[in-house]
C-alpha cells in the first residue's frame, strides 16, 4: 500500500474561464454548475437504480446550496450531532446518523434529528436500543467487513485493530438484535470495482441475517461523478441486491458531490531562496487543506507547467512543516500573483482551522454559465478569538 494519496482531481474545466483577481485570497470559489452537474448523476442514479442517495456531509456541508441538493437527492448523513442539525435544519429529507462512540448527554437530541441512527459496536447499539425504538428511529449498525481496498493504510477502515464496525466474523442473531439495517463505509475516492470486490468477500458472511433486515448502507467513498466510474454497473449491482433479497439500498456519497467543484486561489506573498527557490503563500497547508499534510497527497495546481521554474509552496504559519510541495510554473512567479488549486470543494472546505491566527479563507459561489459570482461568506476576527477562551 501507497503511503501517499494520489489526488483523483481531474481537468479544470470551466475554472480556465475564472478570473482570479476577481476574489479576496485565500478563497474558496465552488462552480454551482459543476455541483449541480454532479447532482444529477447522483440522482440518476438513484432513479435507476431505485437506491436512497443521501448527501454525506462531513465531506461538503456548504448549506447555501442546500436547496440544489435537496432538488437531487434524498436527504442527508451525518456524523454526529451538530450534522445532524445541521442536515434536518437546511437540507430535510432522510437524515443517517453514524457516529464511532455517541454520548448520554446527546442521544435523545440525536435520535430527534434522526431517521436511522446507525451504531458502531453492538455494546454502544444495546446501550441506546431501547431510546432508539422508543423515538421510532431505525436502528443500524456498522459493520468492518475485514476486507482490505484502501490505498493508504491509516485511512483503510478495514485495516487490523480498526475501530471502526463491527468485525464481521462477530456477527450473531444476538449482535443483531434490534437492528434494522447493516452499514459498511470502506472506500474512499475509488471506483465501483472495490464496491464489487467487497461486497463478494462480505455477502456469505451476512446473507444468513439479510432477511430479518430492511436496508444496507455501502457508505460513502464511491467516486460515482468520476468520468471513469462504472456506473452502469453500480446500477445493476444495487438493482441485483434489491431483488435478491427485497431489501433498500442506501449510498452515502461525499466527494462525489463536489467532485472537480471548487477551486481554493491564493496568492504569492514572498518569493524566499535556501537550496532552492520557495514562494511563500497566503494558503496554509495546516490552516487550509490539512489534508495535505494528514493523508498525505499533493494537491493538483491549475495550469501546472511540466518544465520551466519549480518552487515549493508553504504557507504563512511558523510550522516548519506547513509545506504544500513543488510546483512548477512557465515563467518565474511574481509577489502578488494569482495561483489556484483544483478540487478543493470537498474535505478542504470542512476542515479548515485557525491555527496560528491564520485567517480563514472566503468562500465563494459562482455559476459557470451565467458568470455571476456571490461571495458567500467572509472571516474575520471574531471568528478566531471566538473559539478560544
Amino acid at each position: 500500500m501507497s503511503e501517499m494519496m494520489t489526488t483523483q482531481a481531474g481537468d479544470a474545466g470551466a475554472f480556465r474561464n475564472f478570473d482570479l483577481n476577481r476574489v479576496p485570497t485565500p478563497c474558496f470559489v465552488v462552480d454551482e454548475k459543476a455541483v449541480e452537474r454532479n447532482l444529477t448523476i447522483l440522482s440518476d442514479i438513484g432513479t435507476q437504480s431505485g437506491a436512497h442517495v443521501l448527501s454525506a456531509l462531513k465531506a461538503f456541508s456548504m448549506f447555501s446550496l442546500a436547496p440544489v441538493v435537496r432538488q437531487h437527492l434524498g436527504g442527508t448523513c451525518a456524523s454526529g450531532i451538530y450534522e445532524a442539525r445541521l442536515g434536518r435544519e437546511e437540507y430535510g429529507g432522510e437524515v443517517a446518523t453514524f457516529s464511532a462512540g455517541y454520548k448520554d448527554a446527546d442521544i435523545d437530541e440525536i435520535l430527534s434529528l434522526s431517521d436511522h441512527i446507525i451504531f458502531n459496536s453492538s455494546t454502544q447499539k444495546d446501550r441506546f436500543l431501547a431510546k432508539a425504538l422508543a423515538a421510532n428511529v431505525q436502528v443500524g449498525l456498522r459493520i468492518n467487513p475485514e476486507h482490505s481496498e484502501g490505498e493508504v493504510p491509516k485511512y483503510d477502515p478495514c485495516a487490523p485493530c480498526s475501530r471502526l464496525g463491527t468485525p464481521v466474523s462477530q456477527l450473531s442473531a444476538g449482535v443483531l438484535n434490534g437492528v434494522d439495517g447493516l452499514h459498511m463505509h470502506t472506500l474512499c475516492e475509488q471506483g465501483f470495482d472495490p464496491l464489487q470486490r467487497t461486497w463478494a468477500a462480505v455477502e456469505p458472511k451476512i446473507a444468513p441475517y439479510i432477511s430479518q433486515l430492511k436496508w444496507l448502507n455501502f457508505g460513502g467513498g464511491h467516486h460515482i461523478t468520476r468520468d471513469d466510474y462504472d456506473r452502469e454497473g453500480l446500477i445493476a449491482f444495487i438493482k441485483n441486491i434489491r431483488e435478491t433479497y427485497g431489501i433498500d439500498v442506501y449510498l452515502e456519497p461525499g466527494e462525489a458531490i463536489a467532485l472537480d467543484a471548487g477551486i481554493l486561489v491564493g496568492e504569492i506573498l514572498d518569493l524566499p531562496t535556501n537550496g532552492m527557490d520557495l514562494a511563500i503563500t497566503d494558503i496554509s497547508a495546516t490552516c487550509h487543506m490539512p489534508d495535505v499534510i494528514e493523508a498525505p497527497y499533493r494537491p493538483a495546481l491549475m495550469d501546472e507547467a511540466e518544465a520551466g521554474h519549480t518552487y515549493r509552496l508553504g504557507g504563512p504559519s511558523c510550522l516548519a512543516g506547513d509545506v504544500i510541495g513543488d510546483y512548477t510554473w512557465n515563467k518565474p512567479l511574481q509577489i502578488g500573483q494569482r495561483f489556484a488549486f483544483l478540487d478543493q470543494a470537498h474535505y478542504s472546505m470542512v476542515k479548515t482551522n485557525t491555527f496560528n491566527g491564520v485567517p480563514l479563507p472566503t468562500i465563494a459561489l459562482w455559476n459557470s454559465e451565467t458568470d455571476e459570482l456571490t461571495i458567500i461568506k467572509q472571516f474575520g476576527y471574531d471568528d478566531f478569538k471566538d473559539r478560544l477562551s
